[in-house]
C-alpha cells in the first residue's frame, strides 16, 4: 500500500450510506450479469459496506470480505457478522489473501487501486482466486481534484 492508505480510525467515513449514492449496488450487480454465484471475493472491503450489499443478492453465497487493517476486521466482526452470516472478514497482507486457489466467482475491488503500491501483485493475487470463467471487478477515483475522495 502507498502513502494515500486509508486511516482506520477514519472508519465511519468508509460505512457512510452516501457512498451508495456514488456507487450503487444494485446498478454494479445488475452490469455484472452473475449467475448464481457462490463466492465473491471484496479486497480491501473496509467495514464491509459493500459486502452488505452485494450479499442481499447472494443466494446461500459466501463473500470473503478482505483487508490488510486488523481494525477493519474487527469492526466487521463486531458489527457486521451477526446481521449478515455469509459475509467472512479475512486478514490479508499487501498482495496476498489467504485463501485456496480458483474459488472465485468474482473479485471486486471498490476505490482501493488509488492506494496500491504494487497493483499488478495484486491483480496476479485476484486471478489466482478466481474460477475459471470468474471476474474482476474494479472501481476507483479519476484522479481529478474532487471534494472527497484521495488527494491527488
Amino acid at each position: 500500500m502507498s502513502d494515500n492508505k486509508f486511516n482506520p480510525e477514519k472508519l465511519q467515513k468508509l460505512n457512510n450510506p452516501a457512498r451508495l449514492n456514488d456507487i450503487p449496488p444494485d446498478t454494479i450487480w445488475n452490469k455484472l450479469n452473475l449467475t448464481n454465484p457462490k463466492v465473491l471475493i471484496d479486497i480491501g472491503s473496509g467495514t464491509g459496506l459493500f459486502s452488505i450489499e452485494f450479499n442481499r443478492f447472494m443466494n446461500d453465497g459466501k463473500i470473503y470480505a478482505c483487508d490488510v487493517s486488523k481494525t477493519m476486521i474487527d469492526w466487521m466482526k463486531n458489527n457486521v457478522c451477526a446481521n449478515n452470516p455469509g459475509i467472512e472478514p479475512v486478514l490479508m497482507t499487501d498482495n496476498t489473501v489467504p485463501l485456496k486457489n480458483s474459488i472465485a466467482d468474482l473479485v471486486f475491488m471498490i476505490t482501493l487501486h488509488h492506494e496500491l503500491m504494487d497493483p499488478i501483485a495484486l491483480l496476479t493475487e485476484s486471478y489466482r482466486l478466481l474460477k475459471p470463467n470468474g471476474n474482476i471487478f474494479i472501481v476507483d477515483w479519476k484522479k481529478i481534484k474532487t471534494d472527497r475522495g484521495p488527494k491527488i
